[in-house]
């Protein structure tokens, strides 16, 4: 299936089958693993490389319906627009995009959008393309997926915090009323970058009148910008980028002792990885380290490598504590809660921050700034056009208590 294609419900419950099948196969491997080491104190090198094996199926199968899901959900392209926003979408397109005409585009653009001139040249995409390719970026970029965003017309986003200090509480109607602690704000500011991406098509392409230059653009633009947001919002340092919530500072302390912004880890026990024994209690710690209310909207944000370990691990019931979502739209989930599977975040390795857990809605905030802008340019690299392509994003935390992070030592 192309990206192009349209998947059907058939096509969604065949692969939600394929990945109940995976994920039997992988419970009878992985028991018979855990049965060879209790009984012989480990397992054979044949059978550790099955486990391997369909575990890493299951992460493709897994994959699979996610993307089915998500494209069967996608809104089309086009449609609905005003009269000045179609002509300014038909101008981008057709003139400029496939044949490099600009001529009216800069008043057209004008009058279509509620976005300023960028004294650096090119011209602002059409608002239905900006938020088509925040709609891509949303289905590919774990953190987006289930962080805060807000869209800002600035060049910053300022939001102020409640420390703590304000008092309140009950009274009777006619009893006296104490005064207030005066409250405690800090302003926060997430870092603003901007990212950039320059993808390419032949002359021959965008002389193709089939060819669907206006989803191309966009899905080329979401896979360039998320490839880059993923590894920013979990590790950036904050410098022309935004910042990570990993690049923060991080301690033991529990939410009433810890500065604000710096986020809590937990330890694992074990240098490098989960403890020897019961490696699923760091996640339990995990869990109960963040307060009741921010659990409600709580995800796990692993890597592949370390969810791999994850899947085998089973409660003190003897129930494996992954489960695949097995319904369309479902997420897996790890302890009863959703799992997003982040390549930017680390690998198990000593004192590594492997595993966050937290309410990433009230901990960490995008923000987007309307108005990305494309060059052309068909000069550099012939018989190639390339669409140099840029966009403000920010990021950073705003709540330290939201997020949690478990930290592979033993101290």
């Amino acid at each position: 299936m192309n990206k192009t294609d349209h998947p059907t419900a058939l096509d969604v419950k065949a692969a939600v089958d394929n990945l109940a099948r995976g994920f039997e196969a992988f419970k009878a491997a992985n028991d018979q693993r855990l049965n060879e080491i209790s009984r012989r104190g480990g397992a054979d090198a044949v059978l550790e490389e099955k486990v391997d094996r369909i575990n890493g199926d299951l992460t493709r199968m897994s994959r699979a319906v996610d993307g089915l899901v998500t494209a069967r959900n996608r809104p089309g392209l086009g449609g609905g627009l005003d009269p000045q926003a179609a002509e300014h979408r038909a101008a981008f397109y057709n003139r400029f995009i496939r044949k490099g005409l600009d001529e009216g585009l800069g008043r057209l653009e004008a009058k279509a959008l509620t976005v300023g001139t960028d004294a650096e040249g090119g011209y602002a995409v059409p608002e239905e393309l900006d938020r088509t390719i925040d709609r891509l970026l949303a289905d590919v970029s774990p953190v987006r997926r289930v962080a805060k965003v807000v869209q800002i017309g600035s060049s910053q986003y300022k939001k102020l915090v409640n420390t703590g200090g304000m008092t309140s509480g009950w009274v009777g109607e006619e009893a006296d009323r104490t005064e207030t602690d005066t409250p405690s704000f800090a302003e926060v500011a997430p870092p603003l970058g901007e990212i950039y991406a320059n993808p390419a098509a032949t002359q021959a392409m965008l002389d193709d009148a089939f060819f669907d230059v206006e989803a191309w653009l966009a899905e080329e633009l979401a896979a360039e910008f998320a490839e880059q947001e993923g590894t920013a919002f979990v590790s950036g340092n904050g410098t022309s980028k935004p910042k990570g919530f990993l690049a923060y500072t991080t301690s033991t302390a529990a939410d009433s002792a810890r500065a604000f912004g710096t986020l809590q880890h937990v330890l694992t026990g074990q240098a490098g990885g989960f403890a020897a024994t019961d490696p699923a209690d760091g996640l339990v710690d995990l869990i109960y380290a963040l307060r009741a209310p921010y659990r409600d909207k709580a995800v796990f944000m692993v890597n592949t490598n370390v969810l791999a370990d994850i899947r085998k691990f089973k409660d003190g019931d003897g129930a494996y504590i992954w489960r695949p979502g097995l319904e369309a739209g479902q997420a897996a989930t790890l302890m009863g809660y959703p799992v997003e599977e982040a390549a930017a975040m680390p690998d198990a390795g000593s004192a590594s921050l492997s595993v966050a857990f937290g309410n990433f809605e009230r901990g960490y905030t995008i923000t987007d700034r309307m108005g990305t802008r494309i060059l052309r340019d068909p000069f550099t690299n012939k018989p190639y056009v390339h669409f140099y392509t840029t966009k403000r994003v920010g990021g950073g935390v705003t709540n330290s208590e939201a997020i949690k992070l478990l930290k592979f030592a033993a101290s």
